[in-house]
């Protein structure tokens, strides 16, 4: 029934209606988590990624049949703006979904006021702002208790570790994209859980400060999402050029130059995003 709430063709006449679907799949995954799974002693260790796998299950339809039109659209094009052209309502429509995910997620994880629902994204969290002291970062953090700054790590550390992260997340991104297109939808999912995390964690768990804690981490996390669906594209059009044209054919080349283009914008991307929240966003946000 999920499935039939949006057609993938009607993303191109509107990509922000993605955000509404954002807000159902998003808040149904922590709900049906908090319901069925909270009680358990096993499962709900692992609510974190159990979240994360319902809001992938809902979307997986709407996932592959926009990916399977954007594959065959691009055959059309070649070079960086004609692809551009050709995928940005596609982009777009990711983004207004991811920025739903967020939103449903920091608002019912503060209703709910479980702290198993994201445990692993605090855990996440905790290894990219403190990484001397991850188990302490985590119980400071806990949803039941109040937040408390850690400061644990210095700047210079942050930033080879966002970096680190986000470059491991774009090749994680990369050999989903290839293996399975619609694959590049976890990403997105865990990207917007971990953020919502962090928003959590900066607000203090107010739900009234959401906007405030959404601006705080948008700054940065728009451009990274950004680059991890830029990541998605060329790992869709790299596997389409192989399996319709194969590696021989002259077309090939011209795939693999599209690729490393998109690739090289993606990493760039990622540098300036890594820049912002650690030197702009600490000066914006005191």
């Amino acid at each position: 029934m999920l499935e039939s709430l949006v057609n993938p063709k009607n993303v191109e006449k509107g990509p922000w209606k993605m955000f509404f679907i954002g807000l159902i799949y998003g808040s149904l995954s922590l709900i049906l988590v908090s319901w069925f799974f909270s009680g358990d002693i096993v499962l709900s260790k692992f609510s974190g990624l159990i979240v994360v796998t319902f809001c992938v299950m809902f979307s997986l339809p709407f996932m592959y049949y926009l990916i399977k039109q954007e594959e065959e659209e691009d055959e059309q094009v070649e070079g960086f703006f004609g692809v551009w052209k050709m995928h940005k309502d596609a982009i777009y429509g990711f983004m207004w979904l991811f920025l739903g995910f967020v939103i449903a997620f920091a608002i019912w994880y503060m209703i709910l006021h479980d702290s198993n629902l994201f445990n692993a994204q605090i855990e996440t969290y905790c290894m990219i702002n403190s990484p001397g002291n991850i188990e302490g970062c985590v119980a400071k953090y806990d949803i039941t208790q109040k937040a408390i700054a850690t400061g644990a790590a210095t700047n210079e550390m942050r930033f080879l570790s966002i970096i680190e992260n986000n470059i491991y997340v774009m090749i994680f991104t990369l050999i989903f994209s290839l293996i399975f297109g619609a694959g590049a939808i976890f990403v997105l999912a865990w990207n917007a859980s971990v953020i919502s995390a962090a928003i959590g964690i900066f607000t203090n768990y107010s739900i009234k400060e959401i906007p405030f804690g959404l601006l705080r981490y948008m700054i940065h996390g728009f451009p990274e999402i950004a680059a991890y669906f830029i990541t998605a594209l060329a790992g869709g059009i790299f596997g389409v050029g192989v399996i319709r044209n194969g590696i021989r054919n002259p077309k090939f080349l011209r795939v693999v130059e599209n690729v490393v283009i998109l690739l090289f914008i993606a990493i760039i991307i990622l540098l300036v995003a890594a820049v912002i929240e650690v030197y702009f966003t600490p000066i914006l946000f005191k």
